[in-house]
């Protein structure tokens, strides 16, 4: 491997699945691509690559090559910035991946505040529910609501997050308000979007309960909208309903039971020990932002 410019291509490849769009982003042919990953397979005696007609996967071993080849690539840019003095610029090309409600109410409304004080950066958001890899895909940082485990990437917290019981005044007054968890069976309760049970935590320790109900839905705001309708009990994270808790258009049901304390907004990024400055300067925004006690707690949304 005498060029690093292979490690380059390589690494391209194996993030878009495609030389064509590789070709394109480096400004080479598919030729240049094509011969580039083929000498870097025979220097490695290696298959990295799986090609077919219509698309081309990589192997097993490519894989943890391409995780390894990231940070090689980034020392070396690091290296560079260090060298040139640019190492505290913040520009560039920023890909970030996020759940689409959440993206939609507390990322996007802040890309025009993180821009306008970085106008060296683009940013190219996407949203969406299904589970992003990141490496694979290209991001260079995910939104993730969940209690992390350790899956290889690193987490920043930034922000803390709650799952209530919730309905509206007008559901409660109409059909009572749940003293306990197995008045909910008399309740008309609103299943997640995923058909996920409640996991909650309560005073008898954590519990399961799988709620039936006669709304069925892929899209986790049909459940919002309905909740808030009237239509019956959900379990929403605060962040997805803090405005209408502050207004008073819902309320919390059963308060001694929420979901587990331990699910947080965290911004994950491939495990390396260079973390590009415009990565960080994104997950410090958002941090700062969102504050130690996020502003969906208090007054729902921040302007």
């Amino acid at each position: 491997m005498k060029d690093l410019g292979d490690l380059q291509i390589f690494a391209k490849v194996a993030s878009t699945r495609s030389m064509s769009e590789t070709g394109r982003i480096l400004g080479l042919s598919p030729a240049v691509v094509s011969k580039a990953i083929k000498r870097l397979e025979t220097s490695l005696g290696v298959r990295l690559l799986q090609r077919t007609t219509r698309q081309i996967a990589v192997t097993e071993t490519g894989q943890a090559f391409y995780e390894r080849v990231i940070e090689i690539l980034a020392s070396v840019q690091e290296a560079e910035n260090f060298v040139s003095g640019r190492s505290a610029e913040i520009a560039g090309e920023l890909r970030v991946s996020a759940p689409t409600s959440f993206g939609r109410m507390h990322v996007a409304p802040h890309l025009r505040g993180f821009m306008e004080l970085y106008p060296n950066v683009s940013v190219e958001l996407v949203l969406s529910d299904a589970f992003t890899d990141i490496i694979s895909e290209g991001y260079d940082l995910a939104i993730r609501i969940s209690a992390l485990k350790d899956s290889g990437l690193v987490a920043r917290k930034l922000a803390a997050t709650r799952r209530i019981l919730c309905a509206s005044p007008e559901y409660l007054e109409r059909f009572g308000v749940p003293k306990t968890m197995r008045e909910l069976a008399n309740h008309t309760c609103l299943p997640a979007h995923n058909g996920e049970p409640w996991r909650l935590d309560g005073p008898e320790g954590p519990l399961t309960y799988r709620p039936e109900g006669k709304l069925k839905t892929n899209s986790s705001e049909v459940v919002r909208e309905a909740v808030i309708s009237g239509l019956g009990i959900a379990l929403r994270s605060t962040w997805d309903i803090g405005t209408e808790l502050s207004t008073g258009r819902l309320v919390q049901v059963l308060p001694g039971y929420e979901g587990p304390q331990n699910t947080t907004v965290s911004a994950v990024y491939p495990s390396r020990q260079f973390i590009p400055p415009k990565v960080r300067a994104f997950s410090e925004h958002l941090q700062r932002i969102y504050g130690p006690e996020p502003y969906w707690e208090t007054t729902g949304s921040k302007k």
